[in-house]
């Protein structure tokens, strides 16, 4: 998957791109002379960003779709193989988190949006892509988890649940597509400074820069990896917290601040 710089330069479709890591993800695409099928719920503020980046002509597309809507981010993935052909890498990076409260009603919807963007999104995006790949025998389908679905933490129910599917979604999907040539890469990110992180009201061990993340995921992903913890430091840790017994583990998060809620 080496880019070259002829008409057939390799195509990379990254769903959530209007920020944070989409967006840094895209410039490091682009970078390596990747053509770009980027999409985001704000097209016209994704559009302003692409123009103002000076691609060359023809690199980068934009598609303004929603991962919730499946029909909608469906047709812009046909769309996507309609105008710039069969995408090489497909990450599926759009992603909400919000603090939920089990007690509270309107929270239900909060962890029913949450699950259908971080994980039926994530599905849907893949979709119009699969059985084309299938059948050419490569690509890539890039699915950014978290390590929040490594371990439940208090008051991040819905999207430690969603990021925790999310792994297992794409290993069931790695397993399915490895015979055909198709990798499944896991990207599992820590703590990065992005919008999404900015409103934390707790601390964040190895926090790393975006662009310093996409560096690292866009190795793992050409190289096919299938699962990759950035930075490593943090699956450590990770790890070190899942082998705590439940009793030191509640113990040890009983007085950490709670993401915010919609509310807040």
């Amino acid at each position: 998957m080496s880019p070259n710089r002829t008409e057939a330069q390799p195509l990379a479709f990254i769903t959530g791109a209007s920020s944070g890591l989409g967006q840094a993800l895209a410039l490091r695409f682009a970078r390596a002379g990747w053509r770009l099928a980027l999409v985001a719920r704000r097209g016209a503020e994704l559009q302003s960003w692409v123009d103002a980046q000076g691609f060359a002509p023809g690199q980068a597309q934009v598609y303004a779709a929603d991962v919730r809507d499946v029909r909608g981010i469906v047709d812009a993935g046909a769309d996507c193989i309609a105008r710039q052909g069969l995408p090489d890498a497909v990450v599926a990076n759009a992603g909400i988190s919000v603090g939920m409260d089990t007690a509270d009603f309107d929270d239900l919807e909060v962890m029913r949006a949450t699950f259908e963007t971080n994980v039926l999104g994530m599905a849907a995006s893949f979709h119009p892509f699969v059985e084309g790949m299938r059948q050419r025998g490569s690509g890539r389908l890039v699915g950014i988890a978290s390590v929040a679905g490594i371990r439940g933490l208090p008051g991040h129910g819905a999207y430690c649940a969603s990021k925790a599917a999310a792994i297992s979604y794409c290993e069931s999907l790695r397993g399915e597509c490895k015979p055909s040539g198709v990798s499944v890469v896991t990207i599992v990110p820590g703590y990065i400074d992005t919008p999404l992180t900015r409103g934390n009201r707790y601390a964040m061990p190895f926090l790393m820069a975006a662009e310093d993340f996409a560096e690292r995921a866009y190795a793992a992903i050409v190289a096919g990896d299938s699962y990759r913890v950035i930075p490593w430091q943090m699956g450590v840790l990770a790890k070190l917290l899942r082998l705590l017994p439940n009793a030191l583990f509640d113990r040890a998060l009983s007085r950490r601040q709670r993401k915010k809620r919609r509310q807040e």
